[in-house]
């Protein structure tokens, strides 16, 4: 199948070279065309624009940075949606509030193709294994269409309802993980007195009936950085966990929802963000308040 990509920061690469592994054919365009070039060099064809990518392709997915970057990709005048878009398939993977999906999938429909959201929970690492997990918000057919494209990124998919519904539980799934990097700034902030070498201290409380998934499988690095004194660079960073608790919160009131501890947890990131961290790995919050005064 011949699938486009717009958008190949980290996850939109591992997404492109897992699908080329898997024999696709693939063509790419990013905003940044130096991007591009690793995924030039391994047998992917480099579009000049997103509307010339989305030309010549059966199926397009976008995953990108943000509201603006999909209005860009899409609306711009050489976007996406200059292309005839007739009978072909639109995955979009962006984490966004459910409007955003919404507004989109009635002008993809309006051009004659297919719409899917499917944002997808995991960093590059699973993407490149085929190990993400997809929550979909698409109309039946639809979703049967991107089906076999998606199986082959996630280990675990989800059909969640129409479109705005996958948006809705991305937030959803995100929330508990933005809340429990602080948490864990505070547990380590008060385990700072007795002393534990970080990696045993990590492996103890991932053991524990608190302990999530996340730290069962980024617990080394949590242990690296807290040894090192110094946040690694973002696979999810504090910049793109901010952006999603801002989401939670605008779409909590627009629901007529209060979410308090969603509100405390953006305020601490954002004292995180202003010692210029935001461009770290979302364990940084938690190196930063294990050690904040």
């Amino acid at each position: 199948m011949y699938i486009g990509i717009a958008g190949v920061g980290r996850m939109g690469a591992a997404i492109a070279s897992r699908l080329m592994e898997l024999g696709h054919t693939i063509a790419v365009w990013n905003r940044t065309a130096e991007k591009c070039k690793p995924l030039a060099a391994a047998g992917a064809t480099v579009a000049a624009t997103a509307g010339e990518m989305a030309g010549r392709c059966d199926v397009i997915i976008t995953i990108l940075t943000d509201a603006a970057a999909i209005d860009r990709v899409y609306r711009d005048p050489t976007g996406i949606l200059s292309a005839d878009l007739a009978g072909k398939l639109v995955i979009e993977m962006s984490t966004v509030r459910p409007e955003i999906e919404i507004a989109l999938a009635k002008v993809v429909a309006a051009k004659g193709a297919g719409f899917v959201e499917c944002p997808v929970g995991g960093t590059a690492g699973p993407a490149r294994e085929g190990k993400l997990i997809g929550v979909m918000g698409a109309a039946p057919d639809d979703a049967a269409r991107a089906k076999p494209i998606l199986d082959q990124l996630c280990r675990r998919l989800e059909h969640c309802g129409p479109v705005g519904s996958g948006a809705l539980m991305k937030l959803a799934i995100n929330l508990p993980l933005m809340v429990y990097w602080q948490a864990l700034g505070e547990a380590l902030a008060l385990c700072r007195p007795v002393g534990v070498d970080p990696d045993r201290l990590i492996g103890l409380l991932a053991e524990t009936s608190g302990g999530p998934n996340i730290l069962k499988s980024r617990g080394p690095l949590v242990a690296k950085s807290l040894k090192a004194g110094q946040a690694g660079e973002g696979t999810f960073d504090i910049d793109g966990c901010l952006k999603d608790l801002r989401s939670m919160l605008a779409e909590a009131r627009a629901r007529g929802l209060d979410l308090p501890l969603v509100e405390r947890t953006l305020a601490c990131y954002e004292e995180v963000a202003r010692q210029g961290l935001g461009g770290k790995d979302a364990s940084g919050v938690s190196l930063y308040w294990s050690t904040r005064n």
